[in-house]
């Protein structure tokens, strides 16, 4: 690919003079949470920061299933970059994928040319590991991106739509129900905002629908939900559930997905139009790494320091990094604080890096976590206290909105769950565009 030296073709131009000093370079791939906390300590410092990203904006993952729900809007929850970044005098931003690390050359090939790096940092998230189940990647849907979250809402508007036009009972079951896969906060959550959809709207939008027996069937493979938390919590939340009419199923693996029809490990078949599958993640991974330096769920291993093992200037935040310590033998886990504390870690370091100053070791802060299960019930964990019902609520959706990026998401996002809190309504459940799966053969 030809290379172009004009600074506004951005193909493959060294560093940006600023006034009687040059910069050195320090390359982003990907804004996440990892990416973002790591360009908001650069911000005014004496490096290039230069920000690839295959989107335009930063998306809040933990809100993804309220999209999904039709409990708040996608714009709520998403944020652009050159918005955010319109005070960062340092920092030059792109819309490209990048595909490939040539670290002995100290370059990146992306999708708009290549560019050279003195530092690199990966912060590429993750993705929806299917483990290798072909036809549950084909016909059911993940959870991990705004795309995501808008498929799931259009096929279930759409399947509901469908099913106010069958005769037969077993379709109208079939088309109105729907299987969640994994016991984790995303599948948790989901579960939760499904039934009280089923409750509070559905007799309402599609009074057709009221005598159908709608299931909303939430299969986690081990003995219990919410793996991370204490004993108690994963009994809360399987109480909280059940009441709320979830059919929930433990030591449950589920084996294949075609034609609708669910097959497990054991137990006879379910038929369910819609599987949202939020049994697992892995590292979106670049090509340029040596498979010695990555693990089965495509993270790639790091130093106490975040740099990428065998490899000089590059370093690697967030879910992608696979960080070994004596208190997480199998790495941290892949949730948006380790990203977060992380970010913040190496911009430090790397500016102690240019100050030619001693490295600071990364030591993650387990701030604790939270799961809401429908309005008014969550549980939550904090340094050994548990809190479950209306406190750990009221807790969740603090914390939650308080990290939204942007004042205006903050504010429309708290009008909606005000809203839906004295209403038990949702927002506008409305079909923008047609989600279109594969055609089954």
């Amino acid at each position: 690919m030809k290379t172009c030296n004009h600074i506004n073709c951005f193909k493959d131009f060294n560093h940006i003079c600023i006034p009687d000093t040059i910069l050195p370079r320090v390359v982003v791939i990907g804004g996440g949470f990892a990416g973002l906390n790591l360009i908001k300590r650069m911000k005014d410092q004496p490096v290039q920061v230069v920000l690839f990203d295959k989107n335009n904006y930063h998306q809040f993952i933990p809100l993804l299933y309220q999209v999904a729900t039709s409990g708040v809007e996608p714009d709520n929850i998403v944020f652009p970059f050159r918005k955010m970044f319109r005070k960062y005098k340092n920092l030059v931003y792109r819309m490209a994928e990048v595909t490939k690390v040539d670290a002995e050359n100290n370059t990146i090939s992306t999708s708009i040319g290549e560019i050279s790096y003195d530092y690199l940092v990966l912060a590429t998230g993750s993705s929806t590991n299917f483990f290798g189940n072909e036809n549950i990647e084909r016909f059911g849907i993940g959870l991990k991106s705004i795309t995501d979250a808008l498929d799931i809402r259009s096929y279930l508007l759409q399947n509901l739509e469908e099913a106010v036009l069958r005769c037969a009972g077993r379709d109208k079951v079939a088309l109105s129900s729907v299987m969640i896969v994994g016991g984790g906060p995303a599948g948790v959550e989901m579960a939760g905002a499904l039934a009280e959809f089923k409750k509070y709207i559905l007799p309402l939008d599609y009074p057709e629908l009221r005598k159908t027996p709608v299931k909303i069937i939430l299969c986690e493979g081990t003995g219990r939900l919410l793996q991370g938390m204490p004993q108690k919590l994963s009994d809360k939340t399987f109480t909280y559930l059940t009441k709320l009419g979830v059919d929930v199923r433990l030591n449950t693996l589920v084996k294949k997905y075609n034609d609708n029809l669910v097959e497990f490990d054991r137990g006879d078949p379910i038929r369910v139009s819609a599987l949202i599958w939020t049994a697992g993640v892995k590292g979106e991974l670049l090509l340029g790494f040596d498979t010695k330096s990555i693990s089965p769920q495509q993270r790639i291993r790091v130093d106490e320091f975040n740099k990428v093992e065998g490899m000089d200037r590059v370093f690697a935040i967030g879910d992608i990094a696979l960080m070994k310590t004596a208190e997480y033998p199998d790495g941290h886990p892949m949730v948006a604080q380790v990203a977060i504390q992380q970010g913040r870690n190496l911009a430090s370091n790397l500016l102690r890096v240019i100050k030619k100053k001693p490295l600071r070791k990364f030591n993650y802060t387990d701030k604790g976590s939270m799961a809401t299960i429908g309005k008014r019930k969550a549980v939550a964990y904090f340094k050994h206290i548990s809190v479950w019902g209306f406190t750990a609520w009221f807790l969740w959706s603090f914390v939650h909105l308080m990290s939204i990026v942007g004042v205006r998401n903050k504010m429309l996002v708290g009008l909606n769950w005000l809203w839906s809190y004295f209403t038990y309504d949702k927002g506008d459940r409305v079909i923008i565009r047609k989600y279109l799966r594969e055609e089954i053969k």
